[in-house]
């Protein structure tokens, strides 16, 4: 197990470590206001939250099936959440932008940060305190809830980055994003409409 664990660590250092020089000798690193670092820096802050609410939906049910899903999306968005933050170190760049999130999609505001809700698809404040005071049945609904919009959120921003972003590995990273959170959502639907519930 521990030689399993160290070989997916190594892997993932690779694949943080390639970025820097992705595009061959000479690629130039991107700048802080570029897309590249945009959606690192968004993405980063994106992912963490839905870590949060996964670990707490973990701790609010005994459904086998919805604390699979919470492990699986609290394991997968931790580990890209590394790698984003990772380049940002390899490019020398800082990991908040001055001008407030969502600037390299020409959305600079749009959620306002309203209750905590930096960027579209984010729960707030609110929500997320509710979701901690909900058990059982109702938790695992209010959380499918919170996470497909939470997915659609970061869909729209991992698009943006495979048509603006120019470093290759990052483009690649992010449409994995879209493909597996789309499956998520699909697979979201499911579950709530095995709790009589709508997404």
């Amino acid at each position: 197990m521990a030689v399993a664990v160290a070989g997916v660590l190594v892997a993932a250092g690779a694949v943080t470590y390639s970025v820097a020089g992705d595009g061959g000798p000479g690629a130039e690193v991107p700048v802080a206001g570029s897309a590249d670092a945009g959606f690192a820096r968004d993405m980063a802050v994106h992912h963490q939250q839905a870590v949060e609410m996964s670990y707490i939906v973990r701790d609010r049910t005994t459904d086998v099936e919805v604390r699979r899903l919470a492990y699986d999306i609290a394991q997968t968005q931790a580990n890209q959440r590394g790698m984003l933050l990772g380049w940002l170190d390899l490019w020398g760049l800082p990991k908040v932008s001055a001008d407030g999130p969502m600037g390299w999609m020409d959305m600079a505001g749009m959620s306002g940060g309203k209750d905590g809700a930096l960027m579209p698809g984010m729960a707030t404040d609110t929500e997320l305190k509710k979701l901690g005071t909900l058990n059982g049945r109702a938790a695992e609904v209010f959380y499918l809830r919170l996470m497909t919009a939470h997915h659609k959120g970061g869909i729209h921003m991992a698009e943006a980055c495979v048509h603006k972003c120019t470093v290759d590995v990052e483009k690649r990273l992010a449409q994995g994003m879209v493909d597996a959170q789309q499956s998520e959502i699909g697979l979201m639907a499911d579950l709530l409409k095995a709790r009589g519930a709508k997404p």
